[in-house]
């Protein structure tokens, strides 16, 4: 065999190596952070439908108007100003947005506020907008910073392979597609239901009653420890430092309301609210979780202002449950908007059990199986000599070990729709040696190479231009986040790509060398 001639085998062969080495290799595999990692000998990575976990899609809440002249007023009063017209909604809930060359927008993440009520409030504010611009949904800034936030709170709260990505429909809807495998959907609602807006209040005795101030926002912590147990007679907590920027303030404010007080401070807020020492509050999304005094020791170093200098204390909660929920909400930061996952909602969440993805798993070797026997079955008939026939097979075989090998080495999880790919490269690629096989042979003598070229060429150009439809006609289910569709797409076009430039012309080398002698 003339190595010169026959380049092509050498290079399937070569790739077929390198394949198998990302497949097998303990020191190969890509980890993309998705899917979860396969228990036997290879590298690959496996979907929530293979692997089991929890899948939620849903939009994001809230209203926006775009196009709205702002008057050379800035958003922070913007936002005040149309929060004071809606009955429904804070300044928390209102969002200005500005473009540098586009036009400025207003969006309200309340869950109970329509567009015409927005509509309103902005009328109501001196605002002029369009009223055409009047839409369900949120910015797109805002997406990105959903998509975010919700993936710190995955990686904080170490759900292994979660991912968080935007999506879209034809239609133009946006949703926010959470996939984490091996979790239970439970825990997962929980962690992407929360606002996750913490901060900390300081509640005091004045001469009118009772007054409740923030003193510490997210922004105002230099670092967040992890939730502990805390020792015997203590609560749960989290370890934090405060900048040192704020520090100063925050203890004059604590001493001077009393939290700090000579002696330490003693919290009865959650049993008699009326009748208490101050107290510092934690509030998660709007809601009182923990309410503690300061120890004497701590309201000392305040009081002598030795404190400030190095601020740190802790966030004591009831229980650890709480305590990992405000370090990640700490760390990862508030969601800007809500997931619409409440009745009559388009949120949609789905569990596979982990036996129920190794029941996929199974299904889906078999039915790889069942494809390539009964490939195999149908080319031997067809032709009747192995020469042909074998090659053909194993050829079309080769691509997906290639593709396989590509998936464990880049760390691709592997999915329903993904083996659904890998049955139509067999099934294309097969038909596109068929077309190079019948070529190739039905004009009768074979056996000079000059007339096998011609041949083989004829028939490459009617497989590139069928390529070429393919790649098109796949392209947009790739690009667009369509989610399943994207995996079947890619591996498709990978496929195909990889049959064009690599396996198809190998083929034609091997069948050259076994039916040509001039």
């Amino acid at each position: 065999m003339s190595l010169r001639e026959n380049w092509r085998i050498l290079l399937l062969v070569v790739v077929l190596l390198a394949s198998s080495f990302a497949l097998f290799s303990p020191t190969v595999g890509g980890d993309s952070g998705q899917g979860t990692a396969a228990e036997g000998p290879t590298n690959l990575r496996y979907g929530l439908q293979l692997s089991g976990g929890t899948r939620i899609r849903a939009p994001l809440v809230g209203v926006t108007a775009e196009d709205v002249d702002f008057g050379g007023t800035q958003p922070p009063e913007v936002e005040q100003a149309v929060a004071e017209q809606l009955e429904n909604a804070t300044v928390a809930d209102v969002t200005a947005r500005t473009y540098q060359n586009a036009p400025s927008a207003v969006e309200v993440t309340a869950g109970n506020v329509t567009t015409q009520e927005l509509g309103d409030a902005l009328s109501a504010a001196g605002y002029s907008y369009d009223s055409g611009s009047l839409r369900e949904g949120v910015t797109e800034q805002t997406r990105q910073q959903t998509v975010q936030v919700l993936s710190n709170k995955i990686n904080e709260a170490g759900l292994q392979g979660g991912t968080v990505q935007q999506i879209s429909t034809s239609t133009g809807d946006h949703f926010i597609l959470i996939e984490v495998p091996d979790e239970n959907r439970q825990r997962v609602l929980e962690l992407v239901n929360q606002r996750g807006s913490v901060r900390v209040d300081v509640y005091y005795p004045t001469d009118g009653g009772y007054e409740q101030q923030t003193v510490l926002e997210r922004e105002d912590f230099q670092s967040i420890g992890t939730a502990q147990q805390g020792q015997e007679g203590q609560q749960p907590n989290v370890p934090v430092v405060i900048k040192e920027s704020v520090a100063p303030e925050l203890q004059e404010t604590l001493v001077r309301t009393g939290v700090a007080k000579q002696g330490g401070s003693q919290c009865t807020y959650a049993e008699n609210p009326n009748s208490t020492d101050a107290c510092m509050l934690l509030v998660v999304d709007g809601e009182v979780v923990n309410a503690f005094g300061m120890s004497s020791g701590l309201a000392s170093g305040m009081r002598s202002g030795e404190w400030a200098q190095d601020p740190r204390f802790v966030l004591q909660t009831r229980n650890f449950s709480e305590a990992r929920e405000v370090a990640i909400n700490l760390r990862a930061g508030a969601l800007p908007a809500k997931l619409d996952l409440g009745p009559g909602g388009e949120g949609t969440s789905s569990y596979v059990s982990p036996g129920q993805g190794e029941s996929f798993k199974f299904d889906s070797l078999i039915t790889g199986i069942i494809s390539v026997i009964a490939v195999s079955i149908v080319v031997f008939i067809r032709y009747g000599q192995v020469r042909v026939a074998a090659p053909m097979v194993v050829t079309a075989l080769s691509e997906v070990v290639v593709l396989l090998g590509f998936a464990a080495g880049i760390g691709y999880p592997l999915d329903l729709s993904v083996i659904a790919g890998f049955i139509a490269v067999i099934g294309t690629g097969v038909d596109d040696l068929i077309i190079i096989a019948d070529e190739v042979m039905a004009q009768g003598d074979v056996s000079s190479h000059r007339v096998f070229q011609s041949r083989f060429r004829k028939a490459f150009w009617v497989i590139g231009v069928a390529a070429a439809t393919t790649i098109i006609a796949m392209s947009p289910l790739a690009v667009l986040s369509l989610g399943d569709l994207q995996g079947f797409a890619i591996f498709t076009i990978l496929g195909v790509l990889v049959g064009v430039l690599l396996t198809r012309p190998a083929y034609g080398d091997i069948l050259r060398s076994l039916m040509t002698s001039r």
